[in-house]
């Protein structure tokens, strides 16, 4: 049914109009989740080591995968991120890579780096240029805490690896509170010399399970402030639709940026489209309403109107949580799904 889906999203092309919300912003940037599975188990991600994965018929196959993608090319997407869980670990993952990188979009993917040097050429050849890394900790005692695993090593090597063939590489870190924030000028420190290095520091946020508290973020400006002390530098002109501001030390090759979801929010450039790998449309990382594009999709049906509608119906902010830092609301995002079962 795949295959007709596509053949008939052809059909429509013509017919198609860009994804916008109530408040006029134009979506055209779709981050496609191709597992829930992991080969880390990072607690503020996936906080159990028994987690429950998805039974893989629940999954989008790889040409359900590229109808889809192709669907919102022609709804005006302009630009494709891979996610997880870590995406590198879908066994099929070579193929949906050379398969969405023959659309008229960029690529990229978000991935923890264990495993890239396996994929290196097949990104090269499907014209990725840049990639993602989570890394929390330049220390290795420090990544088996967080990951409880021990890829530190590997982690490291590849990321170099990438920065040697000419890959943009952005670290991703998450820094909390009592446990990795006096690492944040080691990580600032390591963008002075590598012009394809930018850190990007991120807000801890709260999902389902992951004992998430106001407590334990270290906030955009406690970020600048400890920034601050070691450094000196300016800001550095972005996108509208740019989830960091960004930044760059005095002297500096690179940039370091700063994602800060809760305190000093972004929502009003949003462009952002979430597909879970079990094929449910999310208007909001942080939004628990869903729909169900894969059904549909394997009973032939046009996707597009529900796509429009659920859209329609996107809050301004923070997925309608307009307390979002309120300590008592706890409960209520955790009504989420865990990250990892989102795709970042």
């Amino acid at each position: 049914m795949a295959s007709q889906a596509a053949m008939e999203a052809t059909q429509h092309h013509r017919m198609s109009q860009p994804i916008t919300d109530r408040f006029g912003r134009v979506h055209n940037y779709l981050r496609i989740s191709l597992t829930d599975k992991c080969n880390l188990r990072c607690n503020y991600c996936m906080p159990q080591e028994d987690m429950q994965f998805m039974p893989s018929a629940w999954l989008m196959s790889a040409e359900e995968i590229e109808t889809l993608a192709r669907i919102f090319v022609e709804m005006g997407v302009e630009k494709i991120r891979l996610t997880g869980g870590e995406p590198l670990v879908r066994k099929d993952v070579g193929t949906i890579i050379t398969a969405l990188g023959q659309l008229p979009t960029s690529l990229t993917l978000t991935t923890n780096a264990v495993f890239v040097d396996q994929y290196l050429e097949v990104l090269k050849e499907a014209g990725v240029r840049s990639l993602n890394i989570s890394l929390d900790t330049l220390h290795e005692e420090r990544f088996r805490s967080i990951t409880k695993r021990d890829h530190f090593s590997k982690t490291l090597a590849n990321v170099r690896l990438l920065l040697r063939e000419g890959f943009s590489v952005k670290l991703n870190m998450v820094v909390m509170r009592d446990v990795n924030e006096e690492e944040v000028s080691d990580f600032v420190r390591l963008t002075l010399d590598e012009p394809n290095l930018h850190v990007r520091f991120i807000e801890f946020m709260p999902f389902n399970g992951n004992q998430w508290d106001m407590s334990k973020i270290v906030t955009y400006q406690n970020l600048l402030d400890r920034i601050g002390q070691d450094f000196v530098y300016e800001p550095v002109t972005g996108e509208k639709n740019d989830t960091a501001r960004v930044f760059r030390a005095q002297g500096g090759q690179g940039t370091f940026g700063i994602i800060s979801t809760i305190t000093n929010h972004f929502c009003a450039g949003c462009n952002r489209i979430r597909l879970t790998a079990d094929g449910k449309l999310k208007n909001c990382l942080f939004d628990t309403s869903e729909v169900d594009l894969l059904a549909p999709l394997r009973r032939g049906e046009d996707v597009r109107p529900l796509i429009y509608a659920h859209f329609q119906r996107k809050h301004f902010a923070h997925g309608g949580h307009t307390e979002f830092t309120n300590q008592d609301a706890k409960a209520e995002y955790e009504q989420n799904r865990r990250m990892i079962s989102i795709g970042g």
